[in-house]
């Protein structure tokens, strides 16, 4: 995959990661992909709660896209990095064709659900369920510690503003600096926070990069306007 347009190579605490075009982090040497902010089940919850109603689609689109990233890298090992679902009654209406094409991802592979904010509480969907994960010299948790080193988390659902010869775009980001890695939201129907904004301009260090994802994932200086 080093040569792959559709993902951006870097380092972080002396491991080598990539940074999917998709949201998703590949670790090539533990065959780990990693995840975040999945948020399935968001359309079931809205309408449950405020009676909003939006297409209840999100969970197949996503499952779809992690389909396509699970074929693609062949991972043993996959950790979904908190709030893969909405809340955890999200959870437990899952409608069971979705249950049965993620029992099918699961399938033969080491699958960790780390704790979020959204579902702090174990799932019955397979998997193991932990408020975080250390291997070698990273720490995979939800939401980012102040002081730490070798991070990497997600919650903050990170988006970069960058301007283009026609104005401006704004796309989902990895944010990366010397000590840690927070990750783009995955799910369809999650929405973003500005990197310029607090907490993030705050936790990230000068000279951090954003890694804006699409088809073409590129490096920027990490925008903080």
């Amino acid at each position: 995959m080093t040569a792959d347009p559709s993902i951006h190579a870097f380092t972080l605490a002396g491991a080598q990661l990539m940074a999917m075009g998709s949201g998703a982090l590949w670790w090539p040497d533990q065959a780990l992909l990693c995840v975040s902010d999945l948020h399935f089940g968001k359309s079931e919850r809205m309408a449950r709660r405020s009676g909003a109603t939006l297409p209840p689609y999100e969970t197949r689109d996503t499952l779809a896209r992690l389909a396509d990233d699970l074929e693609r890298t062949s991972p043993r090992h996959v950790i979904c990095l908190g709030d893969s679902f909405d809340d955890l009654a999200a959870a437990e209406a899952l409608p069971e064709a979705e249950r049965l094409w993620l029992s099918t991802l699961q399938a033969g592979r080491d699958w960790t659900w780390i704790e979020g904010n959204h579902d702090a509480g174990p799932i019955d969907l397979g998997g193991t369920h932990r408020a975080q994960v250390v291997l070698g010299p990273l720490t995979f948790r939800h939401i980012a510690e102040a002081g730490a080193s070798g991070e990497i988390s997600g919650h903050y659902h990170p988006k970069a503003r960058v301007r283009t010869r026609g104005g401006s775009i704004r796309r989902p980001a990895f944010l990366v600096d010397r000590q840690r890695l927070i990750l783009p939201a995955y799910g369809t129907y999650t929405g973003g926070l500005d990197t310029g904004s607090e907490p993030l301009s705050g936790l990230m260090q000068p000279g951090a990069i954003a890694i804006l994802t699409g088809p073409r994932p590129a490096a920027v200086p990490m925008p903080r306007g």
